[in-house]
This record gives C-alpha cells, sequence and structure tokens, in this order.
C-alpha cells in the first residue's frame, strides 16, 4: 500500500511497508531488502569439507561458516556460488549442485540463500575481500556434524547446507 524508504546501504535497504494481510487487515513492517546470496558446501573426495572460521562483529566473534557471498545485481546464483567459492578458500568446483534456496528470516526481510554443493574440487586462487578475516579448516563430515550438535557451528546456512550433504551421503 505505501513504501518508506529508511536507510539503504552497501547490503541492504531498510523501509517501513504498509501492506494488506489476507486477511483483509493492514498493518506497517519493518522490512529489509536484500540482493540475496550463494553459499557452497565444498566436499573433497575422501568427504572432508572445507569451512571457513571467519570473523562476525554481528556474532560477536568468530563462527564457523560455508563459504559464502552476496549476489551482484542480476547474477546468476550457479555462479555466485563458484566466485565465492575461490575467493574465500582458493578452490573451484569441478561440480556444482544446488542443494536448496531457503528465506533467511522471512518474518523481516526477503533475503534468499541458495546453498550448493561443491565437489570435484581443484586448487584455484583465494582473495579475500578487505573486509574479510577467516581461516580455511577442513573437517571430516561427520566431526562437522557433531560441530552442528554440540553448538560449534550455529550459522543457519551452514547447518543446513551440511545436514543436506550428509543425508544424502547416508541414505
Amino acid at each position: 500500500m505505501s513504501t518508506e524508504h529508511i536507510y539503504a546501504g552497501k547490503v541492504l535497504i531498510l523501509n517501513r511497508e504498509t501492506v494488506a494481510l489476507p486477511n483483509g487487515q493492514s498493518t506497517e513492517l519493518e522490512i529489509i531488502r536484500h540482493p540475496g546470496a550463494s553459499a557452497v558446501v565444498p566436499i573433497t573426495g575422501d568427504g572432508t569439507v572445507v569451512l571457513i572460521r571467519q570473523f562476525r562483529h554481528a556474532a560477536g566473534g568468530f563462527i564457523y561458516e560455508i563459504p559464502a557471498g552476496k549476489l551482484h545485481p542480476q547474477e546468476d546464483p550457479r555462479l555466485c556460488a563458484a566466485r565465492e567459492l575461490e575467493e574465500e578458500i582458493g578452490y573451484q568446483a569441478g561440480q556444482l549442485d544446488l542443494l536448496t534456496s531457503i528465506w533467511t528470516a522471512p518474518g523481516f526481510t526477503d533475503e534468499v540463500i541458495h546453498i550448493y554443493r561443491g565437489t570435484d574440487l581443484k586448487p584455484g586462487r583465494q582473495h579475500l575481500d578487505d573486509d574479510e578475516v577467516l581461516e580455511v579448516v577442513e573437517w571430516p563430515l561427520e566431526k562437522a556434524m557433531a560441530g552442528i550438535q554440540d553448538g560449534t557451528i550455529r550459522d543457519a546456512k551452514t547447518i543446513i547446507g551440511l545436514q543436506l550433504v550428509f543425508l544424502a551421503s547416508h541414505f
């Protein structure tokens, strides 16, 4: 019904939107508009998953994640996944298979993350952005799954991606 633009930054846009609900009521919502992202669960031939331990100010320090990054305007999510994989961990994937696409927090944002499995990994060239502080970590998939259970891995896209890869390899 109406939109008030509150803020536009490098990563997101914040709007206050008045909307008509399916029940006939109207309400005012604060909505973050985001271009979306792609993420990759990189798996080596022996079942090792390549993760990153990355500094995230909003999370209060370092967290474990799968490589991921924001889509450029009109960018194919598969190309974004391939780009982020090489930029963050220095690998190229011979095969990228879409596992799922998720809404990160649909109560307040339209962000969608496309999650891929990356296999047939070959060395590429890592080239981090200035704001990326991370280390590459290689774990057996079972250790990563244990990290989900014990709270070491708490990032939602990472949990979903790892669980989908684990389920596909065990059923």
